[in-house]
């Protein structure tokens, strides 16, 4: 008998360990702290509002830019109505990053949000959890980072070039150090990005592993868990094996008889 399998039969042989019953206080205790998690609600709930701010500022900024055009649409400047886009872009990916905390963040940290099979159920919600969110919350800040991105590189246009006008379209001042380091803290987002997915990437795979192996570690495997070669973990055909292996072997009878009858 192999050692592996020696540790086994004695530690299954074993009784199993007896604890004692949890007090009433360590259990009052246990439950009060479980049920803070219920603090986070008006958090959220605030974050509600402030969407419904950026819904106000969206339609503010939208008329701004109708204005504009409507007043004189025979001088319209592309550059005008790219940067009030972009402002409008950045507003919608913000209230989506909101959306998703709010969503997200309740889900995972707060309680179920009971909309199983709803037509309206956002895709991510199936799957998500704490490394999912804070994944996809990165890439919303990295979209939110280039539409600033974007609105600086119009807005600077030719900087530090011999003879460029300083004027643009909003007014503010751009140096070539602001919008280097702007870049730069660009760069660090995505950065970021990447490691947060490497490591979701890295935790999901060591998640998959004791699955694969049949059990959590430490654990022996269940009769049940397949292997490779068509075997479970006790080297007994499961009856999925059993079925196909009989479907094989009635092909090859009747592709015999065909042969003998040729």
């Amino acid at each position: 008998m192999s050692q592996p399998a020696r540790v086994h039969r004695v530690s299954s042989s074993l009784p199993p360990r007896q604890f004692r019953p949890q007090s009433s206080w360590v259990t009052a205790v246990g439950s009060l702290i479980f049920f803070s998690r219920w603090l986070q609600a008006p958090l959220y709930l605030g974050l509600i509002i402030a969407q419904l701010i950026y819904v106000v500022v969206f339609m503010v900024e939208l008329f701004h830019l109708a204005e504009g055009v409507i007043a004189d649409p025979l001088h319209i400047e592309e550059a005008t109505i790219m940067l009030g886009v972009l402002g409008l872009i950045d507003v919608v990916m913000i209230a989506n990053l909101l959306i998703m905390v709010i969503i997200g963040g309740y889900e995972t940290f707060v309680s179920r949000i009971r909309i199983d099979g709803h037509p309206d159920q956002p895709e991510w919600l199936s799957h998500v959890n704490a490394n999912v969110l804070k994944v996809k919350l990165a890439m919303a800040i990295i979209g939110i980072s280039s539409i600033h991105l974007l609105k600086t590189f119009i807005e600077v246009g030719d900087l530090g070039a011999v003879g460029a006008s300083s004027d643009n379209v909003t007014g503010d001042n751009y140096t070539g150090d602001g919008v280097f380091w702007q870049v730069m803290i660009h760069l660090v987002f995505i950065v970021s990005a990447v490691a947060l997915a490497w490591i979701d990437k890295i935790s999901g795979g060591a998640h998959l592993k004791p699955s694969d192996q049949g059990g959590m570690p430490g654990q022996a495997p269940s009769p049940s868990s397949s292997s490779p070669g068509g075997l479970s973990a006790f080297g007994v055909p499961s009856d999925a094996d059993r079925a196909a292996n009989e479907t094989q072997a009635a092909r090859f009878e009747e592709l015999a008889r065909e042969l003998r009858g040729r």
